[in-house]
C-alpha cells in the first residue's frame, strides 16, 4: 500500500517527503518556516520554495506569513484546510502567554448551544485580529497580572490548548459580555454548568479582578441561579460601592434599579431564567 510519504516522495521529491513525514512523527500539524528549515537542513530561500510547492499541491495550507498546516491526506483533493481553530489560535500566539477565553472558552466547557464563529483569545501581548479561511480570530488584551484561572484542555486526540477554567470564563463574561453574545448568554452558561461551578473560586476570581461591575453582576446571577451560599454572597456584597452599573452593558440604559446589588436591570429576571431553561 502506498503511504502519503511515498506519494509525496515520488511527486515532489525526497525533501518534501522527509519534511511531511517528520512533521507527522512529531505530531506537528501546524509548523513554521523555522521548523521546516530545522528538519530539512535547507537554507531559508530553499525552504520557502519547498513550502510554496507543498501549498501549491494542496499538501499544506498557509495560515499566515511563516505559519502553515498540513492538509490531512484523507481529505483527498481539498487544497485548503484550517484544522482545529483553537490549535491555530495557540500557534498564532507564537509562544506568548495566552488563553482561550469568553465565548470560545464557553464552547470548550459546554456552556453554549450555538456554534461559535469567532475564536476569542486573551493575552497581555498586543496581537492583531485576523480572519483565516472564514474563521475570525479576535484577541482581547489583558494585564499580565490578570492571567490566572486557566487550565489545559484537550481539543482533539493530540492537541491541548490553554483555556480559562469555568469560573474564570464566567468572570470574563461578566466583565466583557460583548465577547460572549451578551449577559444573557453568560447567565445561560452559568446555569448550564451550575452544579460544576466552585462558588468559592468564582467569588475569589471576581474579588481578585477588582472590577465593581463584575462583582455586582456576579452576585446577582449567583443569587438568581442558586449558585453558592449566603457567605459567598456576603463576600461580594461587602465590596459594593454606591455606584450603579448596567446588568448588561451591551443593551440600552433602561430598566429598574435593584439596590441589593447596585444594578440597573436592563434584562429582566424572567428573561435570564428563560434563557437558562433553553
Amino acid at each position: 500500500m502506498r503511504t502519503k510519504h511515498h506519494i509525496i516522495h515520488k511527486t515532489l521529491g525526497p525533501r518534501a517527503g522527509q519534511l511531511v513525514t517528520t512533521l507527522h512523527e512529531r505530531r506537528r500539524r501546524v509548523f513554521t518556516l523555522a521548523d521546516a528549515g530545522d528538519i530539512t537542513g535547507l537554507k531559508m530561500a530553499s525552504v520557502r520554495s519547498l513550502i510554496r510547492t507543498l501549498v501549491g499541491h494542496g499538501i499544506a495550507t498557509r495560515l499566515k506569513s511563516g505559519l502553515f498546516i498540513l492538509v490531512p491526506f484523507e481529505l483527498g483533493r481539498a487544497r485548503v484546510y484550517l484544522g482545529n481553530p483553537y490549535v491555530v489560535a495557540r500557534e498564532l500566539m507564537g509562544g506568548k502567554a495566552y488563553y482561550i477565553s469568553h465565548a470560545s472558552a464557553m464552547d470548550l466547557h459546554g456552556m453554549v448551544t450555538q456554534p461559535q464563529l469567532i475564536v476569542y483569545v486573551s493575552s497581555p501581548a498586543p496581537t492583531r485580529g485576523r480572519t483565516i479561511l472564514g474563521t475570525e480570530f479576535r484577541f482581547v488584551r489583558c494585564k499580565p497580572k490578570d492571567v490566572f484561572g486557566t487550565t489545559e484542555s484537550w481539543v482533539d486526540k493530540q492537541e491541548q490548548v490553554v483555556v480559562s477554567d469555568i469560573e474564570r470564563t464566567v468572570v470574563d463574561g461578566l466583565k466583557q459580555p460583548e465577547y460572549c453574545g451578551g449577559l444573557t448568554e453568560v447567565a445561560k452558561g452559568l446555569s448550564m454548568r451550575r452544579t460544576d461551578v466552585d462558588a468559592k473560586k468564582l467569588v475569589g476570581y471576581a474579588l481578585r479582578l477588582r472590577v465593581g461591575a463584575v462583582i455586582r453582576r456576579l452576585g446577582y446571577l449567583m443569587e438568581l441561579c442558586g449558585v453558592g451560599d449566603a457567605e459567598n454572597l456576603a463576600q461580594l456584597r461587602r465590596e459594593l460601592t454606591p455606584t450603579y452599573d448596567l446588568l448588561d452593558p451591551v443593551l440600552p440604559r433602561e430598566g429598574n434599579y435593584i439596590a441589593r446589588w447596585r444594578l440597573r436591570l436592563n434584562v429582566t429576571p424572567e428573561e435570564l431564567q428563560a434563557a437558562g431553561r433553553t
